[in-house]
């Protein structure tokens, strides 16, 4: 080695010594802060029932701990990422990285104990820890490095439905709780069956839509994936097929909707292999790593909120002609998932703004719903479009063309940039004033 090699290796020993010095220095600062806003709300009541200079004290302790922590991660998000997950060696899902987090960085996230404890309390009641995970999130996932190892970790298939997938291979059928899978002549049909609340979503939903998604792409006998509502029991709506009436805005309002395991897990997981198929390690696998098929969404009745959003990842929608769509965003108060970053995208900026908004509703007959929708039928023929569409889209041409429109439309980098900003946006919106208050409003109704 040449001299100026030499120089040039020792300053290299020097900055990362000095890196890891930083590194080990901020881990210690952010336990401390942890620490400091524990003992602070440990002899303090729950928030509902705190004066307001207990409230302003308990505000300015969680200021100074958020910025804190936003600026180690700033400095120092590919080290944390990095143990946690060997040097990217091991693909964690969000909760397994949440949970690591917790136990190796003290004071940067809640922890599984806590996280509990919030659980057992409706959503006013909360003290807002799933704030710091939204800081956490949002960190990782604008890491280059991070970001998208995290992405990837999310599409693979999950130990679930790996443990089903013989039986399904077996039968065609899987009966799952808020979701029946069946194999029939080359298409996997996904019927939710949430059928006492409208299909709202909760995590139970989301569960077992992953599960289905990742059967339906993991099956060789499968060309199509179909996803749509069974018949309900619900009064207003009984012995009707129904799309998706959204969020469940009773579990909202009890507290049972997490960040984590519903409102990211949703858009990183199912959503996402909707668009982006399952990551395997199946050998030969170097042209394309994940395994895709398109995708046919059928409504009946409405898609609201979720259930809307949706709508934009599939291949082929076909709508009932007396359903409608809507994203009651800005009733709610919550972020409508990516509904901001797709619906733009296929109906333009105006008509976006018009539907989240301020809350448009668009019904399947009218032409501002082309953006959403591809084909309208008469309910009894709803049938006969959907076959029609599994036809179309088995033809061999149509995986590598969706490949690339989606990659066109929705490129990684940009899809990792939108949900970096909303782990942390929806984490501060689940605790703002009008959400609880408009979720107690509508909890009745028991969907968006």
């Amino acid at each position: 080695m040449s001299e100026p090699e030499a120089r040039g290796s020792e300053r290299a020993a020097g900055e990362r010594e000095t890196q890891r010095g930083a590194f080990a220095v901020g881990r210690g600062a952010v336990a401390a802060v942890g620490r400091r806003v524990d003992e602070l709300l440990a002899g303090l009541p729950e928030p509902g029932r705190r004066s307001a200079e207990q409230r302003a004290a308990v505000a300015a302790a969680h200021e100074e701990a958020r910025a804190l922590r936003a600026r180690f991660l700033a400095a120092h998000v590919d080290d944390v990422y990095a143990e946690l997950t060997a040097d990217r060696a091991r693909y964690l899902r969000i909760e397994e990285l949440v949970e690591g987090a917790a136990a190796a960085f003290p004071g940067l996230v809640p922890d599984a104990a806590r996280l509990k404890e919030e659980r057992g309390r409706e959503q006013a009641a909360k003290e807002g820890h799933e704030i710091d995970q939204g800081i956490f999130l949002r960190a990782v996932l604008r890491s280059p490095a991070a970001g998208p190892h995290l992405l990837d970790a999310m599409l693979r298939p999950t130990p679930r439905a790996l443990d089903l997938l013989p039986e399904f291979r077996r039968t065609g059928r899987v009966a799952m709780e808020a979701v029946v899978l069946e194999r029939r002549a080359g298409a996997a049909h996904l019927t939710m069956c949430r059928d006492d609340r409208l299909n709202a979503e909760d995590e139970r939903q989301v569960e077992d839509m992953e599960t289905a998604v990742d059967l339906a792409l993991l099956d060789t006998g499968v060309r199509v994936g179909v996803l749509r509502g069974g018949e309900m029991s619900h009064p207003r709506y009984r012995g009707r097929r129904v799309f998706s009436a959204g969020i469940n805005l009773k579990m909202l309002r009890s507290g049972d909707i997490p960040l984590v395991g519903f409102l990211l897990r949703r858009e990183l997981g199912y959503i996402s292999k909707i668009v982006r198929g399952v990551l395997t390690d199946r050998p030969g696998a170097w042209h394309t790593p994940t395994v895709e098929k398109p995708w046919v969404a059928v409504v009946d009745g409405f898609a609201i909120g979720g259930g809307a959003q949706l709508l934009s990842v599939f291949d082929r929608v076909i709508a009932a002609s007396d359903s409608y769509v809507s994203l009651p965003a800005a009733k709610e108060g919550i972020i409508p998932g990516a509904g901001n970053l797709r619906l733009g995208r296929c109906g333009g900026p105006r008509l976006a703004r018009q539907v989240i908004l301020h809350g448009r509703r668009l019904h399947a007959t009218e032409p501002d719903a082309r953006c959403v929708i591809d084909e309208v039928c008469e309910p009894d023929a709803l049938d006969g479009a959907a076959e029609r569409a599994v036809a179309d889209l088995s033809a061999p041409a149509v995986l590598a063309n969706r490949r690339m429109i989606n990659l066109a439309e929705e490129p990684p980098d940009a899809f990792r940039a939108y949900m970096a900003e909303f782990a942390l946006q929806q984490a501060l919106r689940l605790y703002e004033e009008d959400v609880i208050t408009k979720a107690g409003r509508f909890a009745g109704k028991g969907a968006s």
